[in-house]
């Protein structure tokens, strides 16, 4: 007579049941979790691709919601330096908003008739004052000393000039920043109403977004990201004057020298000297080649005077305007500048110093300090 198994046995004093059975899932149940898996992710999928192609169909509308945002953190200072004046919170964006209306009355009334007539007479007398210069009696041995470079070069010059798909191109690119005539000046009202918008609510706008931030940590990303937008604000708006007491001067200098199209060649200078550490460079190598078409003479004071002036904002101008607003190395201030620029053009060079300079805050004063602790 067989013995019946125990369900335990005794080891000691201490009863150990046996292990319990591996029970596999039945291939129906397998099937289903694979097809709600599947399911799932398909839908996913879907959903995640129709979510891009809605925020591709209104890429305007959130690149003009960001660039309103960007210029409302760049005009905080300014309503702040106001209140420090003995303006009320509300007489200085009162202020700003005024001011706001009046720059775009300017650029519809003033400045683009005065661009596109001198972009007519550019396109006209730069090629003439090519064909003087061929002329003139030290052309001939210059250009034989270059082995024919600066007569190539002018001769592309000419018919680079003479095509008005490039002046068409030129205003398109710089001057209307990407966007055509009619569509650039509803981009621009609708940005200047979202800028006054977010102006007005730019406190409470933080505030709330600070709420979101749990209670244990709200202090401290409440602190550094007040610091953070406060460099932003002080980067953008010192580029701003930087950039325009640069073109100012470079349009009075090439008025003096009398360069046909100073005003063009001034806006151009504006949004050029925007670009980070080689803005100003950029510009004195143009002023230069356009001054030397005028005449030789004008292009020798053209270059003596950007030079001293390079100097002048190397030490004077840019410590006073831009003070401690972007502590950061300036190799990191180019690569960022250059990385920006690839990425989203003059809109990407212009925020990627702040936003590397915010995240070397972070790295600095969060994450050293936490490294230093462990």
């Amino acid at each position: 007579m067989k013995r019946q198994p125990r369900a335990w046995r005794i080891r000691g004093t201490t009863p150990v049941a046996p292990p319990p059975a591996v029970v596999s899932p039945a291939p129906l149940e397998v099937h289903q979790r694979g097809l709600r898996w599947g399911f799932t992710v398909t839908l996913g999928g879907l959903a995640a691709l129709a979510t891009g192609l809605a925020f591709y169909s209104i890429r305007g509308i959130l690149f003009s919601i960001f660039f309103a945002m960007f210029v409302t953190v760049g005009l905080d200072p300014l309503v702040r330096w106001l209140q420090g004046h003995r303006f009320s919170r509300g007489a200085a964006l009162v202020t700003v908003m005024l001011l706001i209306v009046a720059v775009l009355v300017a650029i519809l009334w003033v400045i683009i008739p005065v661009i596109i007539t001198q972009v007519q007479v550019l396109a006209v007398s730069i090629p003439q004052e090519i064909d003087a210069l061929k002329e003139a009696g030290w052309f001939d041995p210059a250009n034989a000393a270059s082995n024919g470079v600066i007569g190539t070069f002018l001769t592309w010059l000419t018919q680079t000039l003479s095509d008005p798909a490039f002046w068409g191109s030129l205003a398109n690119g710089v001057v209307g920043i990407g966007l055509s005539l009619a569509s650039g000046i509803s981009s621009g009202f609708f940005i200047a109403i979202l800028s006054i918008y977010f102006l007005s609510t730019y406190d409470a706008t933080k505030e709330a977004g600070f709420k979101l931030v749990s209670a244990s940590h709200r202090a401290s990303f409440t602190h550094f990201a007040n610091r953070i937008l406060e460099n932003f604000g002080k980067y953008l708006s010192g580029m701003v004057i930087v950039a325009f007491i640069n073109s100012l001067w470079s349009f009075l200098l090439l008025l003096v020298v009398g360069v046909p199209g100073a005003f063009l060649i001034g806006v151009i200078a504006f949004f050029i000297t925007l670009i980070p550490l080689i803005g100003t460079v950029l510009t004195t190598i143009g002023m230069t080649v356009i001054a030397f078409i005028h005449s030789p003479t004008s292009a020798i004071i053209v270059l003596i005077a950007m030079l001293i002036y390079m100097q002048v904002e190397s030490y004077i101008i840019d410590p006073k305007v831009m003070g401690k607003a972007v502590e950061i190395p300036g190799s990191v201030v180019l690569i960022s500048a250059m990385a920006g620029g690839a990425l989203f053009g003059l809109t990407g060079a212009l925020i990627a110093i702040p936003v590397s300079a915010g995240i070397i805050l972070i790295i600095r004063e969060v994450i050293w300090p936490a490294k230093q602790r462990t």
